[in-house]
């Protein structure tokens, strides 16, 4: 039996992607192996491709290894986006510890630059990212929530501001709309267009600045009145 030693943490959300949370070492590394295969997997023959046998001998695990931890493929997947999503969040919070307080620029660019940078380079992620391109987990569960959710929390402590439904819907339009042209950006270049995320960068700046600079007037967000 393993012995029981002190294992990488799950969020709550990784958590429901499983049947069973690891609970000793080398369950956890299991784990591991068999995200990073999903992973590969998914660059080399897609999501209709992918396998869950193809899964367990690409992590030399017994395929009841696999089915130990996900009822099939989509939750696999899921539980892939939803590491994606801490992966991000890690790097993310560890250059904004660098960043000038209340500079949210910078900020915004530290966001923007993780996610071109994983696009680039973290396994998988061009299909997954983080559960937006296929049809896997809950489909009451937008990612992109998450994700503004995500940005709110880690930046808002930079800013001396109180998290509130303002901002909060704030940064998940900053999100769709960077979402969605990053996702042009790698359809014109496979390596992403810099041009593209050049201009997503002057458009995320333009669009925040009347909510986030200081000295800025803001316009009230009110709905027009119905005719």
């Amino acid at each position: 039996m393993d012995p029981v030693t002190t294992t990488p943490s799950f969020s709550d959300q990784s958590a429901r992607s499983l049947r069973r949370t690891p609970v000793q070492r080398r369950s956890a590394e299991r784990l591991t192996r068999i995200l990073d295969a999903c992973a590969g997997l998914l660059d080399e023959c897609g999501y209709e491709e992918l396998s869950t046998r193809a899964v367990a001998l690409r992590a030399e695990v017994p395929i009841g290894s696999v089915y130990r931890f996900f009822s099939n493929k989509r939750a696999l997947v899921d539980a892939l986006a939803q590491r994606n999503l801490e992966h991000y969040a890690e790097r993310v919070t560890e250059r904004l510890g660098r960043i000038t307080e209340g500079d949210w620029r910078a900020g915004m660019d530290v966001f923007l630059d993780e996610y071109v940078a994983m696009k680039r380079t973290a396994p998988g992620f061009s299909l997954v990212d983080f559960g937006t391109q296929i049809p896997v987990g809950d489909p009451a569960s937008d990612p992109n929530h998450r994700v503004a959710d995500t940005f709110t929390d880690l930046l808002t402590p930079h800013l001396d501001r109180e998290p509130d439904d303002d901002l909060r819907r704030v940064f998940l339009v900053a999100v769709e709309t960077a979402d969605s042209l990053v996702r042009l950006a790698f359809r014109i270049d496979p390596a992403g267009d810099e041009r593209i995320i050049a201009e997503v960068r002057l458009l995320l700046h333009a669009y925040l600045a009347e909510s986030l600079d200081p000295r800025r007037p803001r316009t009230p967000r009110t709905p027009p009145a119905k005719l």
